[in-house]
């Protein structure tokens, strides 16, 4: 079981930026991260591949969020910016470490404890 540890979260005001990062405890292929806000289902915000070169993102958050991620340090990025009250959410990291490339939340087999991300308007 590797171990995921997100950090980054917190309060920012509307139009801000705040960057997100997990750290693995082990090697892991494909990464992605996920929100959860209240009352709603959790929902895929990025992915990324094993090797980097191919990225995922929700329609939402085109254009303002950017993966990437570090092999050497085992760590997944998201980089947020114009972020709007709609991204409040729970943001939680994801990994596979038998998939290279995964979106839904099925293919990932761990998941971090979540960071929050509060957007005020």
């Amino acid at each position: 079981q590797v171990q995921l540890v997100e950090s980054g979260g917190g309060l920012v005001q509307a139009g801000g930026s705040l960057r997100l990062s997990c750290a693995a405890s082990g090697s892991v292929y494909a990464m992605g991260w996920f929100r959860q806000a209240p009352g709603k289902e959790r929902e895929s915000v990025a992915a990324i591949t094993w090797t980097g070169a191919s990225t995922n993102y929700a329609e939402s958050v085109k254009g303002r969020f950017t993966i990437s991620r570090d092999n050497g340090k085992n760590t997944v990025y998201l980089q947020m910016n114009s972020l709007k009250a709609e991204d409040t959410a729970v943001y939680y990291c994801a990994a596979s470490t038998y998939r290279r490339r995964a979106v839904a939340s099925t293919d990932y087999d761990n998941w971090g404890q979540g960071t929050q991300v509060t957007v005020s308007s």
